[in-house]
């Protein structure tokens, strides 16, 4: 169900104060990842936070919203360095005209899992991890771990075998299955043949997992604008353009 995965950071200030002036969406969730750095949100529903470090917004558009997201004002002066991903997650046809809302998902409310042996941790942002839940509502099945490794250690991960799976390695490198080699801001996308597979840290190591049960429905979509038909992609600019998406200056 994911449709995209941008990671994006700078240790230039200027590179990022601007941040994203106010923009629709329409029949997707946009999810933000903090890694290092502020951000703050607002949308026109009424939804709004700031996530730092270690904390999760995960929006939903459905019907249509405006949001901007922009570094949070004492980060924005200051500046430090920035590293955040952002998901696009697509909604079901059923789901598409869902009404808009908001998760502010802070680190401290994601599940967290201690692994034994001193192999690392795992924050569940979405599914699940050996009976452990994440706290984020989806509207398919899918999986969103930040998973902490040691030097040295591994784990494995079991997910269905029909399932898209992918994992970005935010920082460290990785050796996955006991043959590829990933470093730091490479993806690596799983064949759909099997269920489980070992990730083993060669240095400290932080990566994102994802994995989603695939909708197999059309897409059809315009700039931030995600539907089933270009006639929905029609509807869904002349909503736009006459004001149903409420206001956001």
């Amino acid at each position: 169900p994911f449709l995209m995965l941008d990671e994006f950071g700078s240790e230039n200030k200027d590179d990022y104060i601007g941040g994203f002036p106010p923009h629709p969406h329409r029949g997707i969730e946009t999810v933000t990842i903090a890694y290092k750095g502020r951000v703050e949100h607002h949308d026109s529903s009424g939804g709004g936070g700031i996530i730092a470090e270690g904390d999760v917004q995960w929006m939903t558009s459905g019907s249509g919203i405006l949001h901007k997201e922009y570094h949070e004002k004492n980060f924005g002066k200051k500046g430090g360095e920035m590293q955040m991903v952002q998901l696009w997650v697509n909604l079901p046809a059923k789901d598409k005209m869902t009404t808009p809302k908001y998760q502010n998902l802070n680190k401290n409310n994601l599940t967290k899992v201690e692994l034994e042996n001193n192999v690392g941790s795992i924050d569940i942002i979405a599914g699940e991890f050996e009976k452990n839940k994440g706290p984020a509502s989806t509207f398919s099945p899918l999986s969103l771990f930040n998973v902490h490794l040691n030097k040295g250690k591994g784990a494995s991960f079991s997910f269905d075998k029909n399932h898209n799976t992918g994992l970005l390695v935010i920082k460290g490198s990785i050796t996955v299955n006991n043959i590829e080699k990933a470093p730091a801001n490479h993806f690596v996308l799983f064949e759909n043949d099997g269920k489980e597979f070992t990730v083993r840290a060669d240095e400290d190591t932080t990566i994102l997992i994802l994995s989603g049960e695939p909708l197999d429905e059309p897409i059809a979509s315009y700039g931030p604008f995600v539907m089933n038909t270009n006639k929905e992609i029609k509807q869904a600019i002349d909503d736009f353009n006459s004001g149903k998406f409420g206001y956001l200056d």
